[in-house]
């Protein structure tokens, strides 16, 4: 069973969220919140698999609310997947740098909402193009003003392709099919990537890619 806290400051979509997932048998929606400070409780109390955070709400924003799961290890199990607008650009990179695992855009089908409940349950990162490409073109506009190139003389050649193409966007079965190698040794290679870069996820496993220079917006 995926245990799912909702936090939201508008009642209409948290119910709206809510009676999506009621109809999923291996889904449970253990709580809801109105704001960040509130979420942060009830994610500390009822331990879920996927939080789904708004960015903007009263008390405490969803991304420091974000930062302050991520920094908790008693909440390591805990994937954080942002609610936002299209038109919210600014907030993208400095919410994954807090520790998001993905993004979902209020107006998301149904089909796809669900799919992405379970993907993130799973813990692989929730990065849909649009928000991808809005990552990108950070980079395009303002480069990052540091290489953490340190960190990426640990990985081995294979783990830097696996890093790569997961920065391009590819899910592991594509990695695999890419590299020629087996799923599961394209998911250890990622693994033991994050671990190498301590990267909390997938999707700050992408941020540090950029960062470090493995891979340019050019390049993707």
């Amino acid at each position: 069973m995926i245990r799912v806290l909702l936090v939201d400051d508008q009642p209409l979509i948290r119910s709206g969220f809510r009676a999506l997932l009621d109809l999923e048998d291996d889904i449970e929606v253990v709580a809801e919140a109105a704001d960040g400070h509130e979420g942060l409780a009830l994610a500390k109390a009822r331990l879920p698999d996927v939080a789904l955070i708004d960015i903007q709400m009263p008390r405490m924003d969803g991304i420091e609310a974000t930062r302050r799961i991520a920094a908790d290890p008693a909440l390591a199990e805990v994937h954080v997947v942002m609610l936002t607008n299209y038109g919210m650009d600014e907030y993208v990179f400095d919410a994954l740098r807090a520790g998001a695992a993905g993004f979902l855009v209020k107006d998301i089908l149904p089909e796809d909402f669900l799919h992405a409940v379970r993907v993130a349950a799973r813990g692989d990162a929730l990065l849909a193009p649009a928000i991808t490409r809005k990552l990108i073109d950070r980079y395009v506009t303002q480069p990052p003003p540091t290489r953490l190139g340190g960190g990426l003389a640990e990985l081995t050649a294979r783990e830097r392709e696996a890093v790569a193409l997961a920065a391009h966007g590819l899910s592991n079965d594509e990695i695999a099919d890419r590299l020629v190698i087996s799923p599961a040794t394209a998911k250890t290679h990622i693994n033991r990537a994050m671990a190498k870069l301590h990267a909390r996820d997938r999707a700050q496993l992408v941020v540090l890619a950029y960062e470090s220079g493995l891979v340019t917006p050019h390049s993707a």
